[in-house]
């Protein structure tokens, strides 16, 4: 086997692979960083004047989208930093004020049922982005693994 090379996936088909998998790790960095500012909201019902915020998934989607197309005119990559993350340091770059319903006397924009729909939908979807990386993990584990340790050992 020495000198062969593997070919079966390209170098591309790799980098593909890293990006995914990095970008399920920043989608799953923004869904718990989304779930603190939920329950920052939820907690803070009762604040005179407090005003809720929220982060849009699309928004830092396409901030992160337009970050990546840094190319030159005829379209090939040329190398530039693209090392933009999905997530800044801070989320609240990317947080603005939810606009409520029905306007309260005390200047509060917390709607408590409103906050907890998106605290539970976006529950949902952490625990999908989660489950997606932990797919991914074992998938590793299985193929990083000796291939004689996976199939039982035969007779003769």
């Amino acid at each position: 086997m020495d000198g062969i090379k593997d070919t079966r996936f390209g170098a591309a088909t790799a980098k593909q692979a890293q990006d995914s998998d990095e970008w399920r790790a920043q989608a799953l960095v923004f869904r718990g960083k989304r779930q603190a500012m939920l329950a920052s909201n939820i907690a803070n019902a009762d604040t005179p004047n407090y005003k809720a915020r929220d982060i849009s998934f699309a928004d830092v989607l396409k901030a992160s989208s337009q970050a990546e197309e840094l190319t030159d005119q005829d379209g090939k990559d040329r190398g530039v930093a693209r090392e933009v993350p999905l997530i800044p340091s801070s989320t609240l770059a990317f947080a603005g004020y939810r606009q409520p319903l029905q306007d309260s006397i005390d200047g509060n924009t917390v709607e408590v049922e409103r906050e907890q729909a998106e605290f539970a939908r976006n529950t949902i979807l952490y625990t999908l982005a989660m489950a997606s990386l932990d797919d991914e993990a074992t998938e590793f584990k299985q193929a990083a693994a000796l291939p004689n340790a996976a199939s039982p050992t035969r007779r003769g």
